[in-house]
């Protein structure tokens, strides 16, 4: 247990070094990072077990005001598939930590809400992508297994408690916004 806690506070160390910048070096931390993790891919499997098998869920690593910066795992069940939203204008980064994630990038047309597909990134164990805190960035997660929960590590330039989901409209094809609030389900220990 001593281990798998050790690992989780250097992610969080990671992350609070980087964080300290407004913009930090997102594509360093991603590195940084992902060779932490597959350093230790079996310790974080391990002392993440508990997490598994649960449901979508987000668990608070760690937290910091001046610059604003949040650091939390998520769990996310088989084949589950968020609806496409944003992160409130803030920048980001994800590392798989257990799993594979499917990332779907979206960019939003400020006038007219409309949105068009960008990209996606396959995340595997270590791999991360990120997004820089611009109010037209919004993306849709999904875990790409059928059977396995997988384990994200995700860093945001703040606290993510609001933010908007978007769907579009059958008949029209009109993207129309929901506002959502996010909720945590506890905090981890490192």
């Amino acid at each position: 247990m001593g281990r798998y806690k050790n690992t989780l506070k250097i992610l969080r160390e990671i992350a609070l070094e980087y964080g300290t910048a407004n913009q930090p070096d997102l594509a360093s931390m991603a590195r940084d990072m992902g060779r932490v993790v597959h350093q230790e891919s079996q310790v974080l499997s391990n002392g993440l077990a508990p997490l598994r098998g649960r449901g979508f869920e987000r668990w608070l690593l760690a937290e910091r005001k001046d610059p604003d910066i949040s650091v939390l795992v998520m769990a996310w069940p088989p084949n589950y598939l968020t609806p496409i939203h944003d992160h409130a204008g803030l920048w980001g980064l994800e590392v798989a930590l257990v799993g594979a994630l499917e990332v779907q990038s979206y960019s939003r047309d400020p006038v007219s809400g409309e949105l068009k597909m960008e990209g996606r990134d396959w995340l595997g164990q270590g791999d991360g992508t990120w997004f820089e805190g611009v109010d037209t960035h919004a993306h849709r997660c999904r875990n790409l297994s059928k059977h396995d929960t997988a384990l994200t590590l995700h860093v945001y330039g703040g606290d993510l408690t609001q933010y908007f989901a978007y769907e579009q409209e059958e008949i029209t094809g009109r993207w129309t916004s929901l506002a959502q609030r996010s909720a945590v389900a506890g905090r981890l220990p490192a």
